[in-house]
C-alpha cells in the first residue's frame, strides 16, 4: 500500500520564484490529505500533478502562508465539479475566521464545505487502517501539528509451516491469517499463532508546522518514518528563531534525534536564505544520523514500510 509525499510548498512566509509557502500533500493509497494551504496551492497541484481529489485539509494555524490559499483551492475545486464535502480540521477557536476565508470574495460551492476545530491529544480523522491525530506545537500563535499513524499490520503468514502441519491450501490459510483458527480432518486445531509472526508496525507521517522546538512534537514523531519540522533559520539566526516562534535547522534535528524517526524534510526555509541550503543540511547532519534533506518545491518522497 503506497504513501506518497509531495511537497507543494517548501518557503517561508514569503514565497521565492524557487519555493511557495506551506503545503504538503500526502497519497495514501487515494486517500489525499493536504496540510496547510498557502497561496497558490491549486497552481503548484497542477504543477506538480498530484490532482485535486482531496479527501482532508488540515491547517496547522491562521496565519496568511498557511491558509491564504483556500479560496482559490475552493474555486478551483469547484470549477473542476466537485460534488464531495470537502473537510478542513482546524485549531480550535479559529473555525469561524477560516469559514469566513473560505467563502471570501462572496465565494458560494457547490459542494459542502465543512470546518471542524480540533484540540490537541484528539483524534482528528480516523479511518479504516489508520488515524490523523493533532498535537500541541509551540508558536506565536494558536497552532497544533498533526501525525498520520496506520494501524499495526498482520504478521506475515509461513505457509510453509502452515503446509508442514497439514493445513490445506485455500480458505483455511485465510482464516489463520485473519486470527481464527482451524480444525483439520483428523481433529487437529492449528492456531493462528503457530503460523503468522507477530503484528508488525504500520508507517507514520508528521507534520510539525511552524513551531519552536517542543517536547510535544518529538513525543508525537516518537519512532516515525518522516518527520517534516519547521527549519525556517540557520544557526545565524538563531535568536530570530526564538523571537518569531519558529526552529532552526539544528534544532529540528535535535528534535528527529530524540524521537528516533527515520527521515527528516526540513521546510518553510527562510527567503533569506534564497537557493542555498548548504548550512541547513550542515548544521542538521551534525546533529541527526538519520536522513536529513530540504526538499524542493515538486519534490516527491514513498515512505517504506518500516520492515522494507
Amino acid at each position: 500500500m503506497s504513501m506518497r509525499v509531495t511537497f507543494l510548498g517548501t518557503g517561508g512566509a514569503v514565497p521565492t520564484t524557487e519555493r511557495n509557502p506551506s503545503s504538503v500533500l500526502v497519497n495514501r493509497e487515494g486517500d489525499r490529505l493536504l496540510f496547510d494551504v498557502a497561496e497558490g496551492t491549486q497552481r503548484q497541484m497542477m504543477r506538480f500533478g498530484t490532482g485535486f481529489a482531496i479527501s482532508d485539509v488540515f491547517v496547522t494555524h491562521l496565519h496568511g502562508d498557511h491558509v491564504l490559499g483556500l479560496p482559490g483551492l475552493v474555486q478551483t475545486l469547484d470549477f473542476n465539479d466537485r460534488e464531495e464535502t470537502l473537510c478542513i480540521y482546524v485549531p480550535a477557536g479559529i473555525e469561524e475566521d477560516i469559514d469566513a476565508l473560505v467563502h471570501a470574495a462572496n465565494t458560494q460551492p457547490s459542494f459542502r464545505v465543512r470546518v471542524y476545530a480540533v484540540e490537541p491529544g484528539e483524534v482528528a480523522v480516523r479511518r479504516d487502517d489508520y488515524e490523523v491525530r493533532v498535537f500541541r506545537t509551540d508558536h506565536r500563535t494558536n497552532a497544533v501539528g498533526y501525525a498520520l499513524v496506520e494501524d499495526e499490520r498482520k504478521g506475515r503468514f509461513d505457509r510453509e509451516k502452515a503446509e508442514e502441519l497439514g493445513v490445506p491450501v485455500g480458505p483455511k490459510f485465510s482464516q489463520l491469517h485473519e486470527g481464527q483458527p482451524v480444525e483439520l480432518e483428523d481433529g487437529r486445531v492449528i492456531e493462528p499463532e503457530q503460523v503468522v509472526g507477530d503484528p508488525r508496525p504500520g508507517r507514520t507521517f508528521v507534520y510539525s508546522g511552524d513551531t519552536r522546538p517542543s517536547a510535544e512534537v518529538a513525543d508525537a514523531a516518537e519512532d516515525a518514518d518522516l518527520l517534516v519540522h519547521d527549519a525556517t533559520f540557520a544557526d545565524d539566526r538563531r535568536e530570530r528563531a526564538v523571537e518569531t516562534g519558529h526552529s532552526t535547522a539544528r534544532q529540528a534535528a535535535e528534535i528527529a534525534s530524540r524521537a528516533g524517526v527515520e527521515r527528516l524534510a526540513l521546510t518553510h526555509i527562510s527567503s533569506r536564505y534564497a537557493g542555498d541550503v548548504s548550512d541547513h543540511l550542515a548544521e542538521a547532519r551534525e546533529a541527526f544520523d538519520g536522513e536529513v534533506f530540504v526538499p524542493d518545491d515538486g519534490e516527491t518522497r514513498e515512505i517504506p514500510y518500516p520492515d522494507k
